[in-house]
């Protein structure tokens, strides 16, 4: 008696569900929702190659070194770089004593406290300390930046989909609202203290263009700064950030499959010789 009323009640769910998917997709056929401007206007990433893509990818020193120069002179007025500390730039092909004149000459100083009066105090950064926050605490990143807050960079080709393109694109995509937009969308004028940028979730950020022209920055390797190359260099250095050991787990992902690969023949030249005596059907 209890399984044909457990089946009824099965059967049940199973109706109530189906008629569920048959009204919602009868709702969004004869009405379906309005088009948004977001909708309309967010664009994909751009297409765009580096040298750590792949699985045989690997980073390029030279151009993390450069994406560094970009983060240092450009985005660090802004934006943190919290989980990465000065020793770690020995790993894109920093000596140990450059690494402390980076630590030393950089613009904002480590909090600490005063040995004597155990009131806070700022001290020169070392390789052991993690790079500075750029403003004392959230109240004053907002009060600095018309109220938004900038995102530590850490780990933000982590946390964005297609994250080394996403930064690329955001950093090149700045421009003028389309006029279609506006045509379609009146309302959707990007407000005054916000910049429209395509690539951009909501397509209007508070972050003004970054990168406003060639040879913002001199490179010391001699490379033309052009906003593309800046661009592609930062975005490299903060692939790095967010994935320091990258080029470690190419290679043993690699050895990996050498060594199932290998294994996998052995086991069947094992299987092959075992049993090739044997009759079929035993």
């Amino acid at each position: 008696m209890v399984r044909p009323i457990g089946f009824l009640v099965g059967l049940g769910f199973v109706g109530v569900l189906l008629w569920s998917l048959l009204w919602g997709v009868i709702a969004f056929v004869s009405e379906p929702p309005a088009k948004t401007v977001e909708h309309e206007f967010h664009l994909a990433p751009k297409h765009v190659s580096f040298s750590f893509d792949g699985p045989f990818g690997k980073y390029d020193q030279a151009q993390l070194q450069r994406g560094f120069q970009v983060y240092k002179e450009v985005c660090a007025a802004c934006h943190s770089l919290h989980l990465v500390a000065f020793r770690d730039l020995q790993g894109i092909g920093f000596t140990e004593g450059q690494t402390k004149t980076i630590a030393s000459e950089w613009a904002i100083e480590t909090p600490s406290i005063n040995p004597e009066t155990g009131e806070p105090a700022t001290r020169k950064s070392i390789p052991a300390d993690k790079f500075p926050l750029p403003f004392a605490n959230e109240v004053a990143a907002r009060a600095a930046n018309a109220g938004a807050l900038p995102p530590d960079l850490s780990l933000m080709t982590k946390a964005r989909h297609h994250g080394p393109a996403y930064v690329y694109s955001l950093l090149t995509g700045f421009q003028n609202q389309p006029a279609e937009l506006l045509k379609e969308f009146p309302d959707a004028k990007t407000p005054e203290a916000l910049h429209f940028n395509p690539y951009f979730a909501n397509l209007n950020i508070a972050m003004a263009p970054p990168l406003t022209g060639d040879g913002q920055v001199t490179y010391s390797d001699g490379t033309k700064a052009t906003v593309d190359q800046m661009a592609k260099d930062v975005s490299a250095f903060l692939t790095w950030t967010a994935e320091p050991k990258l080029q470690i787990r190419h290679s043993v992902g690699l050895g990996v499959i050498i060594f199932l690969l290998f294994f996998t023949i052995l086991t069947w030249m094992a299987y092959q010789n075992i049993w090739r005596d044997k009759k079929k059907g035993l």
